[in-house]
């Protein structure tokens, strides 16, 4: 049986963090940040929250809507790029908060394309293994962690937040149609951070130059965000043999308002099918596709053989897009 969406989660901090407080820090304008980035609020979780405290809190409301999900879950899969620790996994971490037994956990780093990666990978699991009946999949950053706050180019876009899917069988013309993942490992330097793994130690040094910190080349990652995400698109929706006009809902990656704005308009897609949750909730890595699925889903419930579209590029580089019938 095909593998479908059964449950969504979403969960973001309490702090807002307005455009006004990030041009104090960034030496620029409320009205820079908003013009160029389209955002105008974002959320920043406290310095005692962990990226597996924010994916606990998205998860557990897919529990309150769903029971008897922890009886029949799997595993748990965890797209991050800002885990709690270097090892061990956040998935781990993220399991023994959630008091589950028994299961497999494991991270995806794929920046802000993991929850796609994710996806792909946990349809594989479910239809091969009989191990799991249920999966948990969870997109979670903190990004505010790593922002160079006098950056305007990157501490106005990124916001923390996560998402969590209950992902399971639904019946034969229903779930994930066609998913399409690449990798453009040559591009790896576009964005990134520096220093805390094996290359270059996390020191006094390295703190002092600031490589702790994200850094991003912004005009060459939209280049790629834009040209790698319209060929994706075109090759799932051929893989799976729709159009443009078959998908009711596009739920991209929340990279910024603007980037968004354009590449919909680019392919001819009605502003009305593209949710957005950037405007007030910046860019959240790994996190915004589900929080963007929640989000559009409250504003209005996802039909059965609602056709869904999502999209997404990330550092290293990587994208994906992927097609769901909703069930």
């Amino acid at each position: 049986m095909p593998v479908g969406i059964l449950r969504v989660g979403g969960h973001t901090p309490a702090e807002v963090v307005s455009n006004e407080r990030i041009a104090e820090w960034s030496g620029t304008t409320p009205d820079w940040i908003a013009e160029r980035t389209g955002i105008h609020e974002r959320r920043y979780a406290d310095p005692g929250t962990t990226t597996s405290d924010l994916a606990a809190h998205a998860v557990r409301q897919v529990f309150a809507e769903a029971p008897d999900a922890p009886q029949r879950i799997g595993g748990i899969i965890v797209a991050t790029c800002t885990p709690d620790v270097p090892q061990p996994a956040t998935a781990a971490v993220l399991q023994q908060k959630l008091g589950l037994r028994d299961v497999l956990a494991f991270d995806i780093n794929a920046v802000c394309s993991g929850f796609l990666y994710g996806l792909t990978l946990a349809d594989g699991l479910l239809a091969r293994g009989a191990q799991q009946d249920q999966l948990l999949l969870v997109g979670a950053d903190k990004f505010s962690t790593i922002m160079d706050r006098g950056d305007r180019r990157t501490v106005s876009l990124f916001g923390d937040g996560a998402g969590a899917v209950l992902l399971g069988r639904v019946p034969d013309g229903y779930g994930l149609l066609g998913s399409r993942l690449v990798s453009n490992g040559e591009l790896h330097h576009y964005v990134g951070v520096e220093a805390g793994g094996t290359r270059t130690p996390l020191d006094e040094a390295a703190r002092a130059a600031g490589d702790h910190l994200l850094r991003m080349d912004g005009r060459a990652v939209k280049d790629y965000a834009v040209t790698t995400m319209r060929k994706l698109v075109e090759q799932v929706l051929d893989d799976t043999g729709l159009s443009v006009d078959d998908i009711d809902r596009f739920v991209f990656h929340q990279a910024n308002t603007r980037l968004l704005e354009s590449f919909a308009a680019d392919l001819g897609i009605d502003p009305a099918r593209v949710p957005l949750t950037a405007p007030r909730l910046g860019n959240t890595a790994a996190g915004s596709i589900p929080l963007t699925l929640r989000a559009t889903a409250d504003e209005r419930p996802l039909r059965r053989g609602e056709h869904l579209l999502f999209a997404a590029v990330g550092g290293g580089m990587t994208a994906a897009a992927t097609v769901l019938r909703w069930y």
